[in-house]
């Protein structure tokens, strides 16, 4: 039974994967009205970001819409697809859990960021 289930939501994966990701570009929003300078700035802050994410989760998709209409460059990095960074994650984060900001600060200590509200709201507060 328990392999029947599985199996079941593999399928409803594989069938709204590509759905959702069309809809995500059709979709994505166009980005703040910054000045040049402006926008260096905020590229420089972003260098100190990563969001560990994966390519079709519903709530990586709302952050990563959130970063297009913020006009983030943020490192995506795919926990699911790439061991290495699903290594990091576990390592850094200590779950491997979907979205995941990553933030290096100045003194070089690092801040794992999880839930897509809550990244949201820092995106936006940091860069809003």
């Amino acid at each position: 039974m328990r392999v029947l289930i599985r199996y079941f939501f593999r399928g409803v994966r594989l069938v709204l994967a590509p759905i959702m990701l069309i809809s995500e570009k059709l979709s994505t929003p166009t980005a703040v009205d910054r000045t040049p300078e402006q926008q260096a700035l905020v590229d420089q802050e972003c260098q100190r970001l990563a969001l560990y994410q994966f390519r079709s989760c519903p709530f990586c998709i709302k952050v990563r819409k959130e970063m297009a209409r913020l006009g983030l460059k943020i490192e995506l990095r795919d926990a699911q697809l790439d061991p290495a960074h699903k290594q990091a994650l576990l390592k850094g984060g200590g779950k491997v859990k979907v979205p995941c900001l990553k933030i290096t600060h100045d003194d070089g200590r690092e801040e794992w960021m999880y839930e897509s509200d809550t990244i949201n709201t820092w995106l936006h507060k940091q860069f809003g």
